[in-house]
């Protein structure tokens, strides 16, 4: 199982619904799960240093001798059940390798979690990465505020998710119906901004101590 949480603007609160999301399915399954940072910002948000080892990019850059096996090697235990692997040191260079190592995810019989980051639908290489694990996932999971930019945004892409997070905020025209309006898919989980998630993330216990809040509202996702 592929869950993929991504934006169309930066600043939406992707990695940490990500992190969230992989500390609740990982709390869940016997074998603890996976979290993919595409973004880089997870090391952050969980609290912890960044690897200084290679990451899924190095890996992507790789000549073809190194295989999909190699992945797991790339793997770190970040928390209690939660795994993660780095974006590493390098742009997200290859659709085919790209392509080799969703395969190994599918198959994987943790459920894993990518934190995408944001998808711009440019026509480059990047770009194109991020929408192959978007477009791989078995739920795609569009992380949005109510904000008229971001839906447009994510409207003018030739994809759809499978489900929005709303991270809501007060003093927003938007609601939850225009936003499944605009979009045409379902606001599957409300987010509050908390400042417990904010105090969270600041003292690198997000993982640790999961606000209450924010894992209520993404207990249904998970």
């Amino acid at each position: 199982m592929v869950f993929s949480c991504w934006s169309a603007k930066g600043g939406s609160g992707t990695t940490v619904v990500a992190v969230a999301l992989a500390v609740l399915l990982g709390r869940d399954c016997d074998f603890g799960s996976v979290l993919v940072d595409l973004d880089g910002d997870g090391p952050t948000v969980l609290g912890v240093p960044e690897p200084s080892g290679p990451g899924l990019s190095d890996w992507l850059a790789a000549s073809p001798s190194v295989g999909a096996a190699a992945i797991e090697r790339l793997e770190h235990s970040v928390a209690s059940g939660v795994r993660l692997i780095p974006r590493g040191h390098r742009l997200l260079a290859s659709e085919d390798r790209a392509a080799m190592c969703l395969e190994k995810l599918v198959d994987d019989e943790r459920p894993i979690v990518v934190d995408v980051g944001r998808v711009s639908g440019a026509d480059d290489v990047e770009d194109r990465v991020r929408r192959q694990f978007i477009e791989a996932s078995t739920t795609s999971l569009l992380v949005t505020r109510p904000c008229f930019i971001s839906l447009r945004r994510a409207s003018a892409l030739p994809f759809r998710p499978t489900g929005v997070v709303l991270v809501e905020e007060g003093g927003r025209a938007l609601s939850r119906s225009d936003v499944e309006d605009v979009l045409g898919v379902p606001v599957v989980a409300a987010v509050a901004v908390e400042p417990a998630v904010a105090r969270a993330v600041d003292s690198g216990l997000l993982a640790a101590r999961l606000p209450s809040p924010l894992g209520k509202a993404l207990r249904d996702v998970a």
